[in-house]
C-alpha cells in the first residue's frame, strides 16, 4: 500500500531521536549498555504503525524491544504510538532489515518477530521475502543460540513457503498454528493488519522456530 508522504517527517525524526535512533550501528554489540540493563532484546522487523511493539512493551516491561521499519512515513506513526505509550523499553529504527548485521552483533538478540511481511508473491522476487535463506543467515548470526523467530501472516502461500524455507535451512519448528485466534493465546498482541484481516474472518497463521 502506498503511504502518503509526510513533508514534516524529517523534522519529527530529528526532534525525537530518543525514540527513532539515528545511526544505530553505533550501538552494535552495545545494546545492553544502551538500554542500561541485561534484559532480553526482542526485535520486530517491519514494525508498521507500532501497535504490536508498543503492546508487547507494555505486556513485557522486563524485555527490551526494537522495531525496524524502512518506510519513513510509517515509522513516524509508530513513533507517535511509542510516545503515547510512554514505555522506556522500546525504541525504533528507520532502517533496512537487509543491514541487520551492521546493527546487531553475533548472539545479541533473543527473539525476532516477522509480522505480516510483504509476501512478494512473484517468483522473481523470492529473495526479498524475509524468510528467504539469505535473511535466515543473518537471523542465525544475530540471535542467541536458543533464540527464536516468531512469524505471523494471513498469507497462506507465504506461510507454506516459509515453513519449507525454515525446514530446508535445518531449523526446528517449535510451533505451527494454522488458526492462531482459535487458540485464544492471551499473550498474543495483534498488529493493525491482524485486526483488519481477522475481522474479515481470515485465518491468521503463526510459526515459532529456532536454529538449534
Amino acid at each position: 500500500m502506498r503511504q502518503r508522504n509526510k513533508p514534516w517527517a524529517d523534522d519529527f525524526l530529528q526532534e525525537n531521536k530518543h525514540i527513532v535512533l539515528q545511526n544505530p550501528n553505533q550501538y552494535h554489540n552495545n545494546w545492553k549498555e544502551f538500554f542500561g540493563n541485561n534484559n532480553p532484546i526482542h526485535v520486530e522487523i517491519g514494525t508498521g504503525k507500532g501497535q504490536f511493539i508498543t503492546g508487547m512493551a507494555k505486556q513485557f516491561p522486563n524485555i527490551n524491544f526494537i522495531g525496524i521499519e524502512l518506510a519513513k512515513s510509517i515509522v513516524v506513526a509508530a513513533a507517535q504510538k511509542v510516545m503515547e505509550a510512554g514505555q522506556d523499553n522500546v525504541v525504533l529504527l528507520n532502517e533496512n532489515a537487509a543491514d541487520l548485521l551492521e546493527i546487531f552483533a553475533e548472539n545479541e538478540l533473543d527473539t525476532i518477530y516477522l509480522n505480516f511481511s510483504d509476501p512478494w508473491p512473484k517468483n522473481r522476487h523470492e529473495k526479498r521475502r524475509l524468510t528467504y535463506r539469505t535473511f535466515l543467515e543473518q537471523y542465525e548470526k544475530v540471535l542467541h543460540p536458543k533464540g527464536e523467530i516468531v512469524f505471523k501472516t494471513d498469507n497462506r502461500g507465504l506461510f507454506e513457503y516459509s515453513l519449507v524455507s525454515f525446514s530446508q535451512y535445518g531449523m526446528k519448528l517449535e510451533e505451527v498454528l494454522l488458526d492462531l485466534h482459535a487458540h485464544e493465546d492471551p499473550t498474543n498482541i495483534m498488529t493493525e493488519y491482524e485486526e483488519k484481516f481477522s475481522a474479515k474472518g481470515q485465518q491468521i497463521y503463526r510459526c515459532k522456530t529456532t536454529f538449534k
